[in-house]
């Protein structure tokens, strides 16, 4: 409550603010008392996902017992991560084709239900970031996969007649076994992209992207967690670069030039070794 004396009228002005956010005036001349009620702002929700569900993750990695874990997420968790999945899918359109939302939902959370062991709280970084993470890449690889699967399919059944009346020839290709390092490959690169990065000059997009670059191989293991062999999708790091940088896709592609070149010269380098 804050009073405020007139010296010249002689009248009083209270201010209270109360408990719904709302602040009640009252003006006191010494003749006559005016109560006036200005509605404020209402208080913000709770986020679903805050510092009790941060902490709660913690203690489900560290419990010992499979009823211990089990308590932790039920009572804290369960209805945390069953919203975070919700939101992902249906903010992002992460729909697939052919499969029911409930569907989508229940394989998305089992899912990451495997993957949240993996997440290190000592490297300071927060679980609702690392495990939205999870679920985006999941079900956009799922997607890509989904897709490709169709492309596999309708193609073979372009082709399938040509087959089938002896037309083989020159429908064979030969497969490689050559599968580079990618652990070593990556540690290069960054290197490399740090090192070009304190040596130039770069704008400011360029100085976005490459610090994403670096933010993205170095977690390639959790971000990539969705991929398949040593491939990662293109499409993939795009929206992980359009997520970290705010940039456009134009600004993005325009930015990645300069370190595409450090990309092909690494890359270069192992072939030959």
């Amino acid at each position: 409550m804050v009073t405020l004396l007139d010296n010249v009228t002689g009248s009083s002005v209270v201010m209270l603010a109360t408990s719904t956010g709302e602040t009640q005036t009252t003006v006191n001349t010494g003749e006559t008392e005016t109560i006036v009620v200005k509605k404020g702002r209402k208080p913000k929700n709770k986020p679903y996902f805050g510092q009790v569900q941060e902490d709660a993750v913690r203690v489900f990695l560290t419990a010992t017992t499979w009823d211990e874990k089990n308590r932790v997420y039920n009572t804290d968790l369960r209805a945390p991560l069953n919203k975070m999945v919700e939101s992902i899918v249906r903010r992002y359109k992460l729909y697939r084709h052919d499969m029911a939302y409930e569907d989508i939902h229940a394989d998305t959370l089992s899912f990451l239900i495997t993957k949240c062991e993996k997440f290190k709280p000592e490297k300071g970084k927060k679980a609702y970031s690392y495990f939205g993470t999870i679920c985006k890449n999941y079900l956009m690889g799922q997607i890509m996969k989904d897709q490709k699967e169709r492309n596999r399919k309708i193609s073979y059944e372009d082709i399938a007649p040509s087959f089938e009346n002896g037309y083989r020839e020159g429908y064979s290709y030969e497969l490689k076994d050559y599968e580079p390092p990618i652990e070593e490959l990556i540690k290069n690169l960054l290197n490399s992209i740090k090192t070009f990065m304190e040596e130039n000059r770069l704008t400011e997009n360029e100085t976005k992207v490459g610090l994403s670059l670096v933010e993205v191989f170095e977690n390639y293991e959790q971000i990539f967690i969705a991929g398949s062999g040593n491939k990662f999708n293109k499409n993939v790091i795009l929206y992980q670069l359009r997520e970290m940088t705010g940039l456009t896709t134009k600004e993005i592609r325009n930015s990645l030039v300069r370190f595409k070149s450090i990309y092909k010269l690494v890359s270069t380098t192992f072939k030959n070794q």
